[in-house]
């Protein structure tokens, strides 16, 4: 697994807009007719990641969370599937109802999603206004496979309730880090 820290992505930036499948009951979700009242995460995910393996609970408990306040969470998988198969559609809807995700899990066939979005790395997440003006991009947490620190959503949640307070842009946002995107 390559160790990868997620790309810059400017805040204030709008959100590039987006037709996809998706994988858990086959239909097609636009970002732009799906975000949310109060905002919108965007989680660029896979199966296999181990990185995602470790936070896929606690992504699970904020969607949840933030649902009733406005958040919608939409997660997207960019990997390429030819040499990585365990992070095709198929499997991608079976680890979404195993898991039971309250979000779709989008299929991002082409990559162009992903490279609109300057994702680098799963997971990648990023956090948008009402508008789908970027407000963050960086880690759930600082808890990793391995180095023992409880997986707590802290810098994501943090940076959700802050949209929700007042709207405000969070200064100091460390990257988010994990596998690279597996591109084709």
């Amino acid at each position: 697994m390559a160790l990868t820290e997620s790309n810059e992505f400017e805040i204030g930036a709008f959100a590039p807009d987006f037709t996809l499948i998706n994988t858990i009951d086959n239909t097609t979700i636009q970002l732009s007719h799906n975000k949310g009242e109060n905002g919108t995460a965007i989680f660029f995910i896979c199966n296999h990641c181990p990185f995602v393996i470790h936070v896929n609970e606690e992504l699970v408990r904020i969607a949840n969370d933030y649902k009733t306040k406005g958040i919608n969470c939409i997660a997207i998988s960019s990997n390429d599937v030819v040499n990585y198969p365990q992070d095709g559609p198929v499997l991608m809807k079976e680890n979404a109802e195993k898991l039971q995700y309250p979000f779709p899990y989008l299929y991002d066939e082409t990559q162009e999603v992903a490279k609109a979005y300057n994702a680098a790395c799963t997971p990648d997440l990023y956090l948008f206004d009402a508008e789908l003006k970027c407000v963050y991009h960086g880690q759930l947490d600082n808890s990793r496979p391995g180095n023992n620190i409880p997986v707590s959503g802290e810098d994501f949640r943090n940076a959700i309730d802050v949209l929700l307070q007042d709207n405000t842009i969070l200064e100091n946002q460390k990257p988010s880090i994990g596998c690279n995107i597996k591109w084709k």
